[in-house]
């Protein structure tokens, strides 16, 4: 059985400029096709527009409002709300409050598969 607390998790800086603790992936268990971590992004910043070529994500709001772009479509953001963002989807998420969200991938997240417009 695999068990981790999000509290032993250390904080790093991904391809997108976010800041995340992985709460399982590659690094901590032997995760083979998802990954899940709790991402960070201060108010009035946002993550760089990128695009994953493999990883389907889904993000879900746990505190903080916001901004969520997918190809040029813009939509408010609030807790509760879960996004889908498919493979190839140039995106971003800008924090008009301090934002804190789940951010699942399939197959998991990697430096690689992150692509910075």
């Amino acid at each position: 059985m695999i068990v981790r607390n999000l509290s032993s998790q250390k904080p790093f800086t991904t391809a997108d400029g976010s800041r995340i603790r992985s709460i399982l992936d590659r690094a901590n268990a032997p995760v083979k096709n998802q990954s899940l971590a709790e991402a960070v992004v201060p108010a009035g910043t946002s993550t760089f527009l990128h695009h994953h070529k493999a990883s389907e994500e889904f993000y879900f709001i746990l505190e903080g409002t916001g901004t969520m772009e997918i190809d040029g479509e813009l939509e408010a953001v609030a807790p509760g709300d879960a996004i889908l963002i498919p493979p190839g989807s140039r995106h971003r998420i800008t924090a008009a409050s301090d934002l804190r969200f789940l951010c699942c991938c399939a197959p998991p997240y990697s430096h690689e598969d992150t692509f910075v417009e």
